[in-house]
């Protein structure tokens, strides 16, 4: 029998009998490290004071004693994964009955390491912690460059390995499509998600074709991808998650919200989903249905260690809409009562009274604690775009302009926020702000205008790249701004045929170009562009398919003739 006597073992189970077998199995096999936690609770307060090996959890931890209340242990694996606090190579074993099993399995996000069906014994205990130490052994090198920020050199190495070790090859491609596009390097994540798919048509590698072509703006690809692997997979609860964020993005949120009302019918207790599913219904003016979602987002997340009280603004914010001033009262009531003081909690708390007090017919009260609320946003750190959007709604309506516009411009600079210039013109419009709205846009075309000036300026100089970051950001400012498409798309051009290949600047100017193509099948530059993207695919053809090959895991063709240039580029049609 193998020696076990250095591991740790957390046992997670409210069950006090069940802890004390448990306990007793690991002994038998030598394992004497072990502590106990009765709660998700205590569960992730053990686990931010030390690391533990295994993890060995009970699924069904809120119902010991009749009590309903508490988290699940999916939903605790959620927490723990999401807000990192265990590492990539933690085992976690979920401990279940076959019966909860079949229903967990399928719809589970985030999959355990392993499960463990009960009744169960000593041998079977200590087969499947071997099983899971040996494949965290396999890939731990990987793991540790990834923790030291060697991305690069993790891709590589799975690679490597797998050719190397054929009986991981397709777990260690799905880690090397996933670095791919933690790095942004889009492209090449799909190709290595089209290559696992070539093999099998496995769920996941699906979805991360769907992830990379909605990455890429390729909004009703994506959607026909998510559509049909929804059909074959009903339970594939993250591809509902995705085709609801597709949706929205094309600005069908009447169908999101159908989506997501689906996939919570199927797996109810995922908070985040519920979250997007209170946004979605609101956004529709479904204000019953946003109030249920926000409701049992609260009531679930209670038992969370890491709540969020921008839940509570939603909710407040909801019943707000429905004119209910005694819920709203109440609900922030609960959140000076449950949530600690800090930055975060203040600054929502004075949002949340501020639009009460609106409601009830106090215009100066509630200017009072929206000033309140901004006066200590910049000491805050979790505040949701969401929220930030709210708050500038709020500034709005109170003639609070020069607040608004400073929260307009943090949130359209940052792009991983998700907010455009046409969302900040749709907020001025919501607010009855139809002058703020003229200006702001009055402004952002200056500001393009300038920033082309600048690209031009820098094109002329020879520095292509910097002409090119610059056209990148006026388009994160006017994605719609159809004269920066050809601007954008010529520039991108010439940096890839002057400086060489780079297939994902290649995937944003075909994108550009389809743009236009879809907009004015006849724009008089059109035919130029494609002839140009033609001429490069051709100059640099030799790189393009080594590209490809490595990101899809195989070896490069021999080498021959160029191709011929195409009438227009594939991605474009």
């Amino acid at each position: 029998m193998p020696d076990y006597s250095n591991l740790s073992v957390l046992i997670v189970d409210p069950n006090q009998g069940m802890r004390a077998s448990v306990h007793n199995m690991l002994t038998q096999v030598n394992i004497s490290k072990v502590e106990h936690a009765v709660s998700s609770g205590t569960a992730i307060r053990a686990l931010n004071k030390k690391n533990f090996d295994v993890i060995l959890c009970e699924y069904d931890l809120g119902s010991a004693g009749g009590s309903e209340a508490g988290q699940d242990g999916q939903q605790l694996l959620e927490d723990l994964r999401l807000h990192r606090v265990i590492s990539q190579w933690a085992i976690f074993i979920m401990l279940t009955s076959e019966g909860v099993y079949s229903k967990v399995v399928s719809a589970a996000e985030l999959l355990p390491t392993d499960y463990i069906l009960k009744p169960f014994t000593v041998d079977v205990l200590a087969q499947r912690i071997g099983r899971a130490l040996e494949r965290r052994a396999t890939f731990l090198p990987v793991y540790q460059m990834i923790s030291q920020g060697k991305a690069r050199e993790a891709i590589a190495a799975c690679l490597s390995n797998e050719a190397s070790q054929p009986r991981y090859a397709t777990d260690y491609a799905r880690l090397r499509a996933e670095l791919l596009m933690s790095l942004n390097r889009l492209p090449e994540a799909e190709l290595a998600y089209a290559g696992i798919v070539a093999g099998k048509p496995l769920g996941w590698a699906q979805l991360g074709q769907a992830r990379c072509a909605f990455a890429l703006t390729r909004y009703p690809e994506a959607q026909a991808q998510l559509e049909a692997l929804i059909a074959a997979n009903p339970k594939l609860m993250a591809a509902y998650d995705l085709l609801a964020q597709v949706l929205r993005a094309q600005r069908k949120d009447g169908e999101a919200k159908q989506v997501l009302e689906d996939a919570v019918a199927i797996s109810p207790h995922m908070v985040s989903r519920l979250r997007n599913l209170g946004d979605v219904a609101y956004a529709t003016g479904d204000i019953d249905a946003a109030e249920k979602a926000f409701k049992q987002v609260v009531a679930k997340a209670r038992y969370s260690e890491f709540r969020d009280p921008a839940d509570h603004v939603n909710l407040v914010r909801t019943l707000v809409k429905k004119g209910d001033a005694g819920g709203a009262s109440a609900v922030i009531r609960d959140m000076e009562r449950s949530l600690r003081s800090g930055p975060d909690v203040d600054v929502c708390r004075a949002y949340s009274s501020s639009m009460l007090q609106e409601l009830n017919g106090k215009p100066d009260a509630a200017a009072a604690e929206l000033a309140k609320a901004m006066a200590l946003l910049s000491e805050a750190t979790g505040m949701s775009s969401n929220i930030k959007l709210g708050l500038a709604h709020s500034c709005l309506v109170n003639r609070m302009d020069e607040q608004a516009a400073v929260l307009f411009e943090e949130l359209t600079r940052d792009p991983d926020s998700g907010v455009s210039a046409a969302d900040v013109v749709s907020l001025c419009a919501q607010a009855g702000r139809e002058d703020v709205a003229r200006s702001y846009d009055q402004q952002l075309d200056l500001e393009v205008d300038a920033m082309v000036r600048q690209a031009a300026e820098n094109s002329r100089k020879g520095d292509l790249q910097g002409a090119v970051a610059v056209l990148q950001l006026a388009l994160r400012k006017r994605p719609d701004h159809k004269g920066l498409w050809t601007v954008a798309a010529t520039a991108m051009l010439r940096q890839i045929m002057d400086l060489g290949w780079d297939a994902t600047l290649a995937v944003q100017c075909t994108g550009l170009l389809r743009r236009i193509r879809e907009d004015n099948p006849a724009h008089p530059l059109l035919p130029g562009l494609i002839a140009q993207y033609a001429a490069v695919r051709q100059k640099y053809a030799p790189a393009v398919s080594a590209a490809a090959a490595a990101a899809a895991g195989t070896a490069p063709p021999a080498p021959g003739p160029a191709p011929a240039p195409a009438p227009a580029p594939a991605e474009t049609r």
